[in-house]
């Protein structure tokens, strides 16, 4: 039996075609990515890259679909590793994770389809390099940060102890505890004091992490942030006279509390508890106390094995990974019991740590459909025609999809407006100033870029090397952790001749570093720009020439406006 007889029928054998032998990728699979998932699989593609496979396969059982449990910005997924799928589609609802496909998506040529949802409302287009805009081409808003003083010191809502157990304890135990960029760093005057403390807290903790992995590691976590630190905020008295006072944890009383309130459950068979989902009910201090000690344990072993093979592996929050949301939560909820704070379930604690807006399933559905229908339009050449289409609530017109023409690349944009180009290099050999005077500063006619020395080299956020920093010269690639992989970005003084150098791993390479193509010199943007300007100038004489008289009650269709998308001229 063909199962995919439907299938053909209303695609047609051409596009059919396309769709069963096309790759694709599918990075997330949480809400819109399940939905999606079973769509891809319902409409005839057949090779598939994704996570969570087990529950796609059921729905047809002859797709070939590979499974990761990994984060995509992983260095295993590196550029050429994108490069063998057709199409990308972005079911994620990290911003971070976003921005990093998308640079991927550009770097490897190919196209991606951008996709998100918050409670009734949804989006979803298309980018491709040098056609559309992409992720970057227009600022996101920036993540919300809280002051140190508040989120150490002083918190007075639950969410002040959410972000104090994300962005503060989880990433000092288990990730990188410079990153804790939720909290506000900026040396104001009310900040000073705790910012200081914050350094001397942060040390203790090391200390402790000494002993991760033996029974007693647990423990010391909880003495040193719910009682040693209380107690250190607590002999500041002027900060308690038009305050609460906070109310320390002891361990041991929780620990015999907890066998009494275990030993009275047997008793009563758990008659106490309440129907419905564990996620959706308040917990005992006691249950905090056990899942604490627990998700601490979890977490430790699981960061010491990636350790034993990745000496500076680190745990990075995911509000989809149970061990670290319960810790979030049982963290979270201990410190606001401490400050007498409202307590938090576990699923209102994931949805204030993961920063969203609790999914509504039809709006997943419908977006996840939408995403379908513009993989065929891609598949069918049409990419430069391709709509944005908005889900929404709020329109006073009849329908809920909006259409909306795609926008060009904005000429401004730092991502999608340099110039992308793959550097071999012998990371065992290869040094800063083999990569900016072999590749950077060397002549075109010599397998260079041909660049001015007013340049910066960086990897993300890092600067690796400008004109007034240039200790890193004679540091191999390696050890500044350049990897496979990795994408540098070289931005140059005036903007024209910006560089994005995908680093691929050749080891033995007879010349330790190398461009793998010829770079041609040009004012990209500056071409650009004229023939948009030339482009835009020819479509406003044609639209001159074809404009239609128009009497005093005629309504024209302009597209989307704040209120009906209507103009009555009259």
């Amino acid at each position: 039996m063909d199962e995919d007889k439907n299938v053909k029928l209303i695609l047609g054998n051409d596009l059919y075609s396309k769709v069963s032998s096309c790759r694709i990728l599918m990075v997330g699979a949480g809400g819109i990515g399940c939905e999606l998932l079973k769509n891809l699989v319902l409409s005839g593609f057949k090779n598939i890259t994704v996570v969570a496979k087990e529950s796609a396969l059921r729905f047809n059982p002859s797709v070939n679909i590979e499974s990761h449990q990994a984060d995509i910005k992983n260095t295993e997924f590196n550029v050429e590793w994108f490069k063998q799928f057709t199409m990308v589609l972005n079911a994620l609802d990290n911003l971070d994770a976003r921005k990093h496909v998308n640079a991927m998506c550009l770097a490897a040529n190919i196209p991606l389809i951008e996709s998100g949802t918050t409670g009734y409302l949804g989006q979803s287009y298309v980018i491709n390099k040098g056609i559309t805009e992409c992720f970057d081409c227009h600022p996101k808003p920036t993540p919300t940060t809280y002051p140190v003083c508040t989120i150490r010191s002083t918190p007075s809502a639950p969410i002040h102890c959410i972000v104090w157990a994300k962005s503060y304890l989880f990433t000092q135990l288990f990730g990188n505890s410079e990153d804790d960029e939720a909290l506000d760093q900026e040396k104001s005057e009310d900040n000073a004091q705790e910012l200081a403390a914050l350094v001397k807290e942060t040390e203790a903790l090391k200390k402790i992490k000494d002993s991760m992995g033996t029974p007693e590691y647990p423990k010391q976590v909880f003495d040193k942030v719910f009682k040693t630190d209380i107690l250190r905020l607590l002999s500041m008295e002027d900060m308690w006279k038009e305050r609460r006072k906070p109310t320390p944890l002891d361990y041991e009383q929780l620990a015999k509390g907890r066998q009494i309130e275990l030993t009275n459950e047997t008793v009563e068979n758990d008659h106490s508890k309440s129907h419905g989902l564990k996620d959706q009910q308040l917990w005992t201090l006691g249950e905090y106390f056990d899942v604490f000690r627990s998700s601490v344990t979890k977490l430790s072993e699981r960061l010491r094995k990636q350790q034993s093979i990745k000496p500076d592996a680190i745990l990075t929050f995911d509000k989809d990974d149970e061990d670290a949301l319960e810790f979030v939560a049982s963290a979270a909820n201990l410190r606001a019991k401490i400050f007498e704070i409202q307590q938090k379930t576990l699923f209102e604690v994931k949805s204030m740590a993961g920063n969203i807006i609790p999914a509504i399933a039809t709006t997943n559905a419908i977006i996840a459909g939408v995403v379908v229908m513009k993989a065929f339009q891609v598949l069918r050449g049409s990419i430069g025609d391709i709509k944005r289409t908005y889900l929404t609530t709020v329109s006073r017109r009849p329908h809920l999809l909006i259409q909306e023409e795609s926008s060009g690349p904005n000429l401004e944009c730092q991502v999608c407006q340099s110039t992308g180009a793959t550097v071999l290099v012998d990371l065992e050999k290869a040094t800063l100033r083999d990569l900016i005077d072999k590749i950077l500063l060397a002549p075109l006619d010599q397998g260079g870029a041909e660049m001015t020395e007013e340049i910066a080299v960086m990897d993300g956020d890092r600067m690796l090397y400008d004109i007034e920093y240039d200790d890193n010269l004679d540091t191999l690639l390696k050890d500044l952790k350049v990897q496979n992989g990795t994408i540098l970005r070289i931005d140059s003084e005036n903007g024209d001749q910006d560089l994005d150098l995908v680093i691929q791993s050749r080891p033995s390479l007879d010349t330790v570093i190398q461009l793998s193509e010829t770079l041609k010199k040009t004012n990209k943007k500056n071409q650009q720009k004229r023939r948009l300007e030339s482009n835009e100038a020819s479509q406003q004489e044609e639209q001159i020439q074809k404009k239609p008289k128009l009497d005093n009650n005629t309504i024209v269709e302009i597209g989307e406006d704040d209120e009906n998308g209507t103009i009555v001229l009259d």
